[in-house]
């Protein structure tokens, strides 16, 4: 019945991939501080995270390889991690989102052109409203 319903909506239900966690002796191992470190802390507004996660479900899906062959460079720009992250409030409830890969990162064969992208995302709606790609 439900996939019944489900089909019926003109959508499809894509199960979300979860990170991958620590088998239960190792995560029992690990001790959580008392409050996190003062040192680097961030509080991250809810709406700036929210647009952060959104762009990059899509900027860097997870889940994605990279291709048979793949240099090393190539490999580093499929990785999340190797991009840095910039965002500033838009018009009318828009965040934009700007990729830029992080310095000294994915240039083992020399600098790496500009492969990032601003994205500008509707937070309320859920949304990414446009893309800029370089």
């Amino acid at each position: 019945m439900l996939v019944l319903a489900l089909g019926c909506g003109g959508q499809s239900y894509v199960r979300p991939l979860k990170p991958e966690r620590a088998p239960a002796d190792e995560a029992a191992r690990f001790t959580f501080p008392i409050d996190l470190p003062a040192d680097g802390r961030m509080r991250i507004p809810a709406d700036l995270a929210a647009a952060i996660s959104l762009a990059m479900d899509d900027f860097r899906p997870r889940g994605v390889k990279p291709h048979r062959g793949a240099t090393p460079d190539e490999v580093c720009l499929y990785q999340r991690e190797s991009f840095d992250v910039t965002v500033a409030p838009g018009p009318e409830g828009v965040v934009f989102v700007r990729f830029t890969v992080k310095d000294g990162a994915c240039d083992k064969d020399g600098p790496v052109a500009d492969m990032g992208s601003t994205y500008a995302v509707e937070v309320a709606k859920h949304r990414i409203l446009a893309i800029q790609r370089p």
